[in-house]
């Protein structure tokens, strides 16, 4: 009998390692597009469903690199997907729009690649097994035959696709206005779907508003755009009769909803019990937010900023598992739950997703350098009287005690980060590395970057040739201003800058500072 029991043991160990083995995706051959993951189909019983949303994620493959725990990353996200794929419950995946492009318009030398990105982001979303997609403004950049040649499963204004979820469907509808809105999940319902998510092609407060509309019949609305570039930078959720969610931009947080199965079909509700894990959730970002502003103060001794990086982890794995943890079962009535899965820099990147960012940035970079090759044109002259950029060795001739306190800084080495990770080429990143991007006399050519590459002492204080000629604190920025820092020092690729605590780090005798006497 015993040998019978451990038989049967042995053979269902082996039997599910082999179903967890059959649920990996399949790696994507090189140049191919990657198929959608064919994972078992739960039974039509299952206790419920799991759904990711993402949306707003404006033509971004991850953070750029230039912070320490940055959010975000395509990868990151088909890590959370695929890993809940692996489950007994089904599970979708459903995008928002506005995902393709970060701008309306794009100038002649963007475009090969926004293109390329853009099917990169693509592939990775027929890879995480995209269920289906609304369109935004930001989605038709290059037109509506690019973004329909990308073959993804869209979703008009207008339009309801009801999806099987175990023992319910869900329906997800598309909407540009209030009343096409009501309209749609009306026709949802009416089509046999339990749940209603409504995916809405406006901003928070006007999805708000939205929402309170009489007739309405989807369970929750997801704004689907912020207003400005840098205006999402938080996610947002509205307790309402019908929630309302807008999700954190640039594809730096997913929308989870965990669907809770009654033994009878009816109206689904937000489960009351959620509030207790988003206040234990806020706390832990409250902690992780301030353990970030002190490990990337520069000048940190490294010995510390190891110690405050491994109680960050610790924290951040501590969220993580309550926004992962199962729901409540929800007893007699249908519950769900929302909750925003930010992707945090210590979180796994699905391996197959990060092959095609790394096959990106390799393309882009062949790309951009040949087109500049071809296409580039010089920065204009400065004009007659104009300041001319003159580079760091004039500004050393009379600055000499300056440099000491420049070097210590990571200015000088701006150029070698790029290099270090193979985007010296990516338009979205030049700008803020070289000096005089994009000013007469300065660069305006990927193939022309010696002598600007770093950010010199001009990219703060201006072109110097006037103040060489003649010294003067009036032909020069003699003080640079937070204005000036946060040109690059922004919110999305400098998320924990401060510039009263940043500033007295740069600062030093002959800059900024008095000589020591």
């Amino acid at each position: 009998m015993r040998r019978v029991l451990v038989a049967a043991l042995l053979s269902a160990s082996l039997a599910g390692c082999m179903r967890k083995e059959s649920a990996q995706p399949t790696p994507p051959e090189a140049g191919s597009t990657p198929s959608t993951p064919t994972a078992t189909a739960p039974a039509s019983n299952a206790p419920g469903a799991i759904l990711f949303v993402s949306a707003d994620t404006r033509g971004y493959l991850g953070p750029c690199g230039c912070s320490e725990n940055m959010r975000g990353g395509i990868a990151r996200a088909a890590s959370q997907v695929l890993e809940a794929r692996k489950g007994s419950l089904p599970v979708l995946y459903i995008d928002g729009g506005n995902s393709l492009f970060g701008e309306p318009g794009l100038k002649p030398d963007q475009v090969p690649q926004e293109e390329r990105k853009a099917k990169a982001l693509s592939d990775a979303m027929k890879l995480m097994g995209l269920s289906v997609r609304a369109t935004g403004p930001l989605d038709d950049t290059q037109g509506a035959a690019f973004r329909q040649g990308l073959g993804l499963p869209e979703l008009p204004p207008g339009a309801v696709k009801v999806l099987p979820a175990g023992a319910r469907k869900v329906g997800v509808v598309a909407a540009q206005t209030p009343e096409q809105l009501v309209q749609t999940s009306a026709r949802a319902r009416e089509e046999g779907a339990d749940f209603v998510l409504a995916l809405l092609d406006t901003t928070l407060d006007a999805a708000q508003v939205a929402a309170d509309q009489p007739g309405l019949k989807a369970d929750v609305v997801v704004a689907t755009r912020t207003a400005t570039e840098f205006s999402g930078e938080q996610n947002k959720l509205v307790r309402a009769a019908v929630p309302v969610v807008a999700l954190q931009s640039k594809g730096r947080s997913l929308l989870r909803v965990d669907l809770g199965y009654a033994p009878k079909p009816g109206p689904f509700s937000l489960q009351k019990g959620q509030g207790d894990t988003e206040r234990e959730v806020a706390a832990l970002e409250q902690r992780v937010a301030l353990l970030d502003k002190e490990i990337t103060l520069p000048g940190v001794d490294p010995k510390l900023k190891a110690l405050k990086q491994g109680k960050r982890d610790e924290l951040v794995a501590r969220k993580q598992a309550l926004l992962t943890a199962p729901a409540e079962p929800p007893g007699d009535t249908n519950g769900f739950t929302l909750r925003f899965i930010a992707l945090e820099s210590s979180l796994p990147s699905n391996p197959d997703a990060q092959a095609l960012v790394t096959a990106y940035d390799a393309d882009v970079g062949k790309m951009n350098l040949a087109w500049a090759k071809e296409h580039g044109q010089d920065c204009p002259k400065p004009k007659k009287g104009e300041a001319a950029f003159v580079g760091n060795a004039e500004c050393r001739t009379c600055h000499e005690d300056a440099f000491p306190v420049y070097a210590k800084t990571k200015h000088p080495h701006g150029w070698e980060t790029l290099e270090a990770q193979g985007k010296q080429f990516h338009l979205n990143c030049v700008s803020c590395h070289v000096t005089g991007y994009q000013q007469p006399g300065g660069v305006c050519r990927l193939d022309k970057v010696a002598g600007r590459d770093g950010v010199g002492c001009e990219s703060c204080h201006g072109p110097g040739s006037l103040h060489v000629d003649a010294p003067s604190t009036d032909n020069i920025v003699a003080s640079p201003g937070e204005s000036v820092c946060i040109t690059c020092h922004n919110p999305e690729n400098s998320p924990h800058f401060d510039f009263a605590t940043y500033l007295p780090r740069i600062l030093g005798p002959g800059h900024g500072k008095p000589p020591a006497r």
